[in-house]
C-alpha cells in the first residue's frame, strides 16, 4: 500500500458519505442534532478538494495528517475534531514511509482510536463510533496474526465494525449529544458508528482492488 491507496480511500469515502448523507442525518435526527450526514459530507468533500490540489506526491502519513487538519474546520459538531484527530494520529503512526503493510495499517488504526478515546473519553458500550472502531481493530489484528492477506483482514474488520455498530442499538448513550436523551437514546443506531463502518468499508474496497 502506498500514497495512492490513501488518496483512493479518501476519495471513495467522499463518494460513499455523500451517497449516504441523508441516511446518516436521519440516524442523527433521532438522537442528535440531525446534522451528522451533512457535516460529514461537507468535511470529506473538503478533503477531496485539498487532495486534488496537491501538486507533488506526499508520503501516506503526510496525506492523512493533511486530511485530518482539513476535516477539523468544515465539519460541525463532534465529527470534525474526532475524525480529524483520528486521521492525524494515524498519519503520525505511519510517519514518512513511502509504503506500508498490513501491520503498519493496524498500528495506524490503533493510533487513530487512541486519539478518539483521548479526545472524546468514550469507551466501548458508550454508544459512539468507538463501538465500531474497537471491534474492527481487534478483528484486523486477529486476521493479520493468523496470516490472512490484508484484503481479507480488512473484510473481517469491516464485518466486526458492522456488528459493533449494530450493538449500539440497544445501548443507552453515555457520551455526546445523545446522552442528554437518557433512556430515549435506546433503540437507535449510533450515527458515528454507522459512518465509521462506511469509512472502513471504503478502505477495504480500495485495498481489495489494489491486491
Amino acid at each position: 500500500m502506498r500514497a495512492q491507496t490513501i488518496i483512493s480511500w479518501l476519495n471513495e469515502t467522499e463518494v460513499e458519505i455523500a451517497a449516504q448523507s441523508d441516511y446518516l442525518t436521519q440516524l442523527d435526527a433521532a438522537i442528535g442534532d440531525g446534522d451528522h450526514g451533512t457535516n460529514m459530507n461537507r468535511g470529506f468533500a473538503a478533503v477531496g478538494r485539498v487532495l486534488a490540489e496537491q501538486a507533488e506526491p506526499a508520503a501516506p502519513g503526510r496525506l492523512l495528517i493533511l486530511a485530518g487538519k482539513t476535516l477539523i474546520s468544515p465539519v460541525g459538531g463532534a465529527s470534525g475534531p474526532l475524525w480529524g484527530t483520528a486521521l492525524r494520529r494515524a498519519g503520525r503512526a505511519l510517519g514518512d514511509v513511502d509504503t506500508f503493510d498490513g501491520q503498519q495499517l493496524a498500528e495506524a488504526l490503533d493510533a487513530a482510536i487512541a486519539g478518539v478515546v483521548e479526545l472524546g473519553a468514550a469507551t466501548p458500550g458508550d454508544k459512539t463510533m468507538i463501538d465500531a472502531l474497537v471491534p474492527a481493530s481487534e478483528a484486523l489484528h486477529r486476521a493479520l496474526d493468523a496470516g490472512q492477506p490484508i484484503a481479507q483482514a480488512l473484510a473481517a474488520a469491516v464485518g466486526a465494525a458492522g456488528e459493533g455498530a449494530e450493538s449500539t442499538v440497544p445501548l443507552q448513550a453515555r457520551k455526546g449529544r445523545a446522552s442528554y436523551l437518557g433512556e430515549r437514546s435506546i433503540g437507535h443506531l449510533d450515527p458515528g458508528a454507522a459512518s465509521s463502518v462506511i469509512i472502513l468499508t471504503a478502505l477495504a474496497r480500495v485495498v481489495d482492488r489494489e491486491q
